[in-house]
């Protein structure tokens, strides 16, 4: 297949900014060529987190943000294409994930939501954009996520032990790969989510700048040890959440009746997150060489990576940086890759991840 240009656009749980990566495809080679980091303006955030936490709304307060998104979305790819130096007319196709603002994947009405009005993100970049990823697996009775293992298979290789790729988001997910068998991934539970939501309340800053203000507790165990009984954890794959389950009102209920300082709780839940991650990437361990390579945000937390690293003693654990993948933009490149997989009709979910009946290549086409 010859070379193409596209741009990912991924704007995930922790809403902190649109990330943007413009990459080159040719057959299976995937080459990062330009990233930036869009901000989200913070009145929008604060509605997007209204909604997201079940807050009262309405279809206009909807529909609304369903259309700034698509704005701010076009911009963030216009920003990409000037800092880059490439023009529109380089770019085959933009893949745009959406924000989430609901993800139902079980029950009797499975259904996610991901805002972000693609015709207007087409139509204002003179780009075909592909989005509505998820609906397609959900239609056939998968989850719907998560869907960057698939992006990952063709990014790493298993020689003789398991690679466990892992993003910290505001949801951790994990891929794995084995030799000579499936890749296997599912969401593990928060990421960053509920640390970020403790130091703005805390500490009036969006997120905890190098476990700063973790630092400064120590974990409480009764309360980790609480937090671990939710049943999420318990669940057995293919299972994915968000921030419908681990949110403001979650963390209230563990909170109850329970006295603990702001620095204390900061730091069990920055030890929620190690945790809840090591006992999944454990159980894939296998071979001499077992390797974790950490992505997201959460890559740059130092005191996060030291417990996981700590937790995971046979583990060879570092970033994706380390491996030439810019562990910031992983999810960005994933979506561009998926709109790639969708241009040419190529099958894009791993049912073996979602639990889809079938392969499928997912997506919707919007033509500029």
């Amino acid at each position: 297949m010859h070379r193409e240009l596209y741009i990912g656009v991924m704007s995930g749980t922790s809403m902190d900014g649109v990330d943007t990566a413009l990459v080159a495809i040719e057959d299976n080679r995937i080459e990062l060529l330009a990233h930036d980091d869009f901000p989200m303006p913070p009145e929008l955030k604060q509605r997007l987190l209204a909604v997201c936490t079940g807050q009262p709304t309405n279809l206009i307060e909807i529909g609304t943000l369903d259309h700034q998104l698509g704005l701010l979305f076009a911009d963030a790819v216009d920003a990409l294409l000037e800092k880059s130096g490439y023009t529109a007319d380089q770019i085959r196709a933009i893949g745009n994930h959406g924000q989430t603002v609901f993800h139902q994947p079980t029950g009797t009405t499975p259904f996610t939501m991901q805002l972000g009005d693609a015709h207007l993100i087409a139509t204002r970049t003179g780009i075909d954009t592909v989005a509505d990823f998820r609906r397609k697996d959900m239609a056939l009775g998968g989850q719907g996520a998560p869907l960057v293992p698939a992006f990952h298979k063709t990014l790493f290789q298993s020689s003789d032990s398991s690679v466990v790729i892992l993003n910290i988001g505001g949801i951790a997910n994990l891929s794995v790969i084995r030799p000579d068998e499936p890749v296997f991934g599912y969401d593990t539970g928060p990421g960053n989510m509920l640390m970020d939501f403790w130091c703005q309340q805390h500490t009036g800053k969006p997120f905890d700048l190098d476990g700063q203000f973790a630092q400064q507790g120590k974990v409480d165990d009764i309360l980790l040890e609480a937090m671990l009984t939710e049943p999420y954890f318990s669940l057995s794959a293919p299972k994915s959440t968000g921030r419908e389950l681990f949110n403001d009102a979650w963390l209230g209920q563990q909170l109850a009746n329970h006295t603990a300082s702001a620095e204390d709780v900061q730091r069990t839940l920055c030890e929620l997150t190690a945790v809840s991650i090591a006992r999944e990437v454990l159980k894939f361990q296998s071979g001499p060489n077992p390797t974790l390579l950490v992505c997201g945000g959460g890559a740059r937390n130092p005191l996060l990576m030291d417990r996981i690293s700590a937790l995971l003693s046979d583990w060879h654990v570092s970033t994706t940086r380390e491996q030439g993948v810019d562990s910031d933009y992983m999810e960005a490149m994933a979506f561009a890759w998926l709109a790639q997989r969708r241009i040419h009709d190529l099958p894009s979910n791993l049912p073996e991840v979602t639990g889809a009946s079938r392969l499928a290549s997912l997506g919707v086409v919007y033509p500029a």
